[in-house]
């Protein structure tokens, strides 16, 4: 890798928070389409296929969390060099950062390649749901390697406060997926008809196209030209600060990731109707968090930065104003949502159970989302701070118990069925949401922030290897 010298540059001018906010929401909104799309399809077909489509998404998350090892401090990290004005490291991370996606992304892939069936045999899986799953979460093992490289690299843009370029990348993959998503996966002229794959397909093309695009922009915005050494050496001086933020984080999803998959297997128990109704209503809910997490993102780019120039008190008036803002866009878009319930799930089923249990949820997701918002802002703020164990320490108990607990409890042995887990949820993420929105406002943070600005200067003394 080419080396310069380790001198401190001006910061970047951080430019409104309003405009790094709108492009990752509309982002966030493609993604979402996207997923909406293939799930519409995979209803046509049948539940079980709707079932299949949800289940396979589920795995494919968890599985991904083995990159959020290393993902989750990447832009952290960069941003805190930014901040300070140290460019040279902030490259040198973003170089190793390539690294680790090709290490842990092919891992990952190699697990949904060889443990597609028993993973989702571990979530209950129904045998109509099982039989078009595991050929599905296979077909998107290759998916899983671009999808971690992807990620890095638009971490690192979105580091440098680059959100427009990282939109027009995303523009452009997405309108792939869904130029080929149709024909790939119903049939059209010569094309067979390939269902579930033909969606894998789709998005292992649009992911190529992603990266082409990232290359392109890392070269022409940030003047980064990755080596052939870039993309397999792992380079621990820089991974080092990047895993005290990465280990935490991922510790932290891997266990909302886990305890979830047990809530999913408590679902899978009441059968293929009830997978579909959740699979349709968290689809639709996640039209409710890509507000807050469009916030949280920028929040923790924006701060990353704020402590990287040790401006503290910035920091903190920022993700109070920001979280004020994320609870009442939330709660204004979930009681929308609610009241449009049983039309919005019509346009995915007819089953007159679906669009009762279903229209249920929705109300009950007014409760559920309000509180994850909290985790979704604060969390990506303390994580920027550098108090990035607090979240895992303080939130494992209630992911454990409240979440995963909760969802036995309440919807199998009590039999409330999905509304149970519903409420299961809304709990735990009010719990967890309280704790962080506490551990902000006392401040606990700032040291986690001083430790962090000093570790930064000292590294300013050490030379580059």
């Amino acid at each position: 890798m080419n080396s310069s010298p380790v001198t401190p540059t001006r910061p970047p001018t951080r430019p409104a928070i309003a405009s790094l906010v709108f492009p990752l929401f509309i982002e966030l909104s493609l993604g979402l389409v996207v997923g909406m799309v293939g799930t519409a399809l995979a209803a046509r077909m049948s539940d079980a296929a709707g079932g299949a489509f949800a289940l396979s998404n589920h795995v494919f998350g968890l599985l991904f969390m083995i990159f959020r090892l290393v993902g989750a401090g990447v832009s952290v990290v960069i941003t805190q060099n930014l901040g300070a004005g140290h460019r040279a490291e902030a490259d040198r991370v973003a170089r190793a950062a390539l690294a680790s996606g090709t290490w842990m992304g092919g891992l990952a892939a190699v697990l949904a390649l060889l443990g597609a069936r028993p993973l989702l045999q571990l979530l209950n899986a129904p045998a109509d749901v099982l039989l078009l799953a595991a050929p599905f979460l296979q077909s998107l093992a290759l998916a899983l390697l671009l999808d971690a490289w992807n990620a890095c690299m638009a971490g690192v843009m979105r580091a440098h406060l680059r959100n427009r370029d990282t939109l027009a990348v995303m523009i452009a993959m997405h309108a792939t997926h869904l130029v080929l998503v149709w024909p790939l996966m119903t049939g059209w002229g010569p094309l067979p008809v390939l269902g579930l794959p033909g969606f894998a397909v789709a998005v292992i093309v649009s992911r190529l196209v992603g990266m082409g695009l990232h290359l392109y922009l890392w070269r022409a915005r940030l003047g980064l030209r990755p080596l052939w050494a870039d993309w397999w050496r792992v380079r621990w001086a820089q991974l080092k600060p990047v895993l005290h933020i990465g280990l935490p984080g991922a510790a932290e999803n891997l266990s909302w990731e886990s305890a979830f998959m047990v809530s999913v297997a408590a679902v899978g128990l009441m059968g293929t109707q009830a997978l579909a109704t959740q699979t349709y209503v968290l689809q639709f809910n996640m039209w409710i968090l890509i507000s807050a997490v469009a916030i949280g993102i920028t929040v923790e780019m924006v701060v990353g930065h704020m402590v990287g120039a040790r401006q503290f008190r910035q920091a903190h008036d920022l993700v109070r104003k920001a979280q004020k803002i994320g609870f009442a866009v939330t709660l204004a878009v979930a009681c929308v949502q609610a009241l449009l319930g049983r039309w919005l799930l019509g346009l995915f089923t007819q089953d007159s159970e679906i669009l009762r249990v279903g229209s249920q949820l929705m109300w009950l997701s007014i409760l559920l989302e309000t509180g994850r918002t909290f985790n979704l802002i604060v969390i990506s703020a303390l994580r920027a701070t550098g108090d990035a164990r607090y979240p895992f320490y303080a939130g494992a108990g209630s992911m454990a118990v409240v979440l995963a607990g909760g969802s036995w409890l309440l919807g199998v042995y009590w039999g409330w069925g999905l509304a149970g887990v519903w409420l299961a949820y809304a709990a735990d993420e009010w719990i967890r949401g309280l704790l962080m929105w506490r551990r902000w406002l006392t401040q606990g943070w700032v040291p986690h922030a001083r430790a962090t600005h000093a570790r930064m200067r000292r590294q300013q003394a050490i030379p580059p290897v």
